[in-house]
């Protein structure tokens, strides 16, 4: 992410989101996106996670970490993905579709966090500010810095983050795990 996104920048991406919302659970095809169109921080790869609330409470999340795409191809596939591929959720349905509100982030490359012992990772964190990723062998799982305003304690967002891996919840204070941190550009409707 070389800078911010300007808000007419960021309004385009919440309008991709929204239509690849409204046509995709109608069962409709999703619209073409014109690259030609758009302002060229749009058309540069670009990773994200578009999130969905519905009265407030998370109604489904999906992103990804590397930028494989242009960034408004990207945000219309995470929000398609959110509202159908969350399997913590069912699918979005067409009733729920005004209730919903719409949330971006846009992500900095992840880079690797150096630290030898469990203490200097926790101080290492930055609370508020990192996405975290943490990996052991082929397991995988991220928080988005968002997470920690329902986490704010380091050691309780590691933990539940080594839950949702599929570790124990004390993994990261038991092996190395690789961790690599992140930072996020949000913005919603």
């Amino acid at each position: 992410m070389t800078k911010k996104l300007t808000e007419q920048e960021q309004h385009i991406l919440l309008e991709i989101a929204r239509q690849a919302l409204e046509t995709k659970i109608r069962g409709q095809s999703l619209p073409n996106v014109d690259l030609e169109a758009l302002p060229p921080s749009l058309r540069e790869p670009g990773a994200s996670f578009v999130t969905l609330k519905k009265k407030g409470k998370l109604r489904g999340c999906i992103g990804t970490l590397e930028a494989s795409q242009p960034l408004a191809h990207d945000v219309q596939a995470r929000a398609v993905a959110a509202a159908l591929h969350d399997y913590r959720f069912p699918n979005l349905t067409p009733g729920e579709l005004s209730e919903i509100k719409v949330e971006v982030s846009r992500l900095t490359p992840p880079q690797p966090l150096e630290y030898e012992t469990p203490e200097e990772l926790l101080q290492k964190l930055r609370p508020g500010v990192d996405g975290v990723v943490i990996e052991d062998g082929i397991r995988r799982a991220t928080f988005l810095p968002q997470v920690w305003e329902q986490l704010p304690e380091p050691e309780q967002f590691l933990s539940r983050l080594c839950h949702k891996m599929g570790a124990s919840m004390d993994a990261w204070r038991e092996k190395g795990l690789s961790v690599s941190v992140y930072r996020v550009e949000k913005f919603r409707e």
